[in-house]
């Protein structure tokens, strides 16, 4: 059996996310692509060209067009979370794995007077406002960070679940629906060609893009809210958003 075969999941003989994860960690760090924080291992890696990525995002219609972005709150999507707070666009993002009641931190380009400290991982928890589900705006364009993503749209993060979560949280209050565009940037090099093992619940990228090109696969449907059969007992536990959603 080869090494390939080995890497591949036993149900669907599609690459399992793991051995793409350590694949394009290790290749952004030996290729020196990689950027602060080090090492890429374990996150949502930096890269090399993240701004002109986030430049190139902005210059799309689906971008232009928004007023409201939900995005992660990672260093490859820094510059992203600034030029959308320059451009007088509101930003939220999760609390760290959704474990407040106010599950959202909201960057309000018109409150906020520091963009560039606001948006830092470390900055946003202090400048920004904590709120609930219940202030949050209706968002137009979901930007999230990946470890890998597949050029039909399958994306990989770093294997917590947190973002599709928080994506399935929006769906069922209402704030995110199936016309909402759900976009990444990467590096040309966490963008790969092959098959991977992909869960129903899993959001599909409508829009790629890369310091190089932008892509918009022809995706799959995005899911439908949350699937309560994936969540174990201490995820339900720990995550109050969830306990209410379950109530009503």
């Amino acid at each position: 059996m080869s090494d390939g075969d080995r890497n591949r999941d036993d149900r669907t003989g599609d690459v399992d996310k793991e051995s793409v994860r350590e694949r394009i960690w290790d290749d952004l760090e030996e290729s020196g692509e990689a950027r602060f924080p080090f090492p890429p291992h374990g996150r949502i890696p930096n890269f090399a060209g993240a701004d002109e990525a986030a430049d190139r995002l902005a210059a799309t219609p689906e971008w232009k067009s928004a007023s409201t972005i939900k995005a992660n709150p990672d260093a490859p999507q820094l510059p992203v979370r600034r030029r959308a707070l320059r451009e007088g666009k509101t930003v939220y993002m999760a609390v760290p794995r959704l474990a407040d009641e106010d599950c959202f931190l909201e960057l309000d380009p018109d409150v906020l007077e520091d963009y560039d400290a606001a948006t830092t991982v470390s900055g946003s928890s202090k400048h920004g406002e904590q709120v609930g589900p219940d202030a949050v705006e209706p968002i137009d364009l979901i930007v999230s960070g990946s470890v890998a993503v597949t050029d039909t749209g399958d994306r990989i993060g770093k294997g917590e679940g947190y973002s599709d979560l928080e994506y399935a949280i929006l769906y069922d209050l209402g704030l995110v629906d199936s016309s909402t565009t759900v976009a990444t940037t990467v590096h040309e090099r966490q963008v790969i060609d092959e098959a991977v093992a992909i869960d129903d619940h899993d959001v599909s990228m409508d829009l790629l893009v890369t310091p190089e090109r932008t892509l918009r696969p022809d995706g799959r449907p995005q899911p439908t809210g949350i699937d309560w059969s994936a969540l174990d007992d201490e995820r339900l536990e720990e995550i109050p958003v969830l306990k209410r959603l379950r109530e009503d």
